[in-house]
């Protein structure tokens, strides 16, 4: 992956967080913000992960659809 995809995807990365809006859930801490993605990483290396993938997105999507109606 060249540089300028790399910057372009870590900052879409970071909205996405910005997004759900762990920023503002955690106080700007981030060792809780990469527990949190640690843990989801464990979950996806795990027995549920096509159930939690499946929940996530649908979760997703929806998060999606409720800010482009905003």
């Amino acid at each position: 992956m060249k540089r300028r995809e790399r910057t372009r995807q870590l900052i879409e990365l970071g909205g996405l967080i910005a997004k759900a809006e762990l920023v503002e859930l955690t106080g700007d801490d981030r060792a809780v913000i990469l527990g949190l993605l640690v843990e989801a990483a464990a979950t996806l290396r795990g027995e549920d992960r096509e159930r939690a993938l499946m929940l996530w997105r649908r979760r997703g999507h929806r998060a999606f659809e409720q800010s482009s109606g905003d």
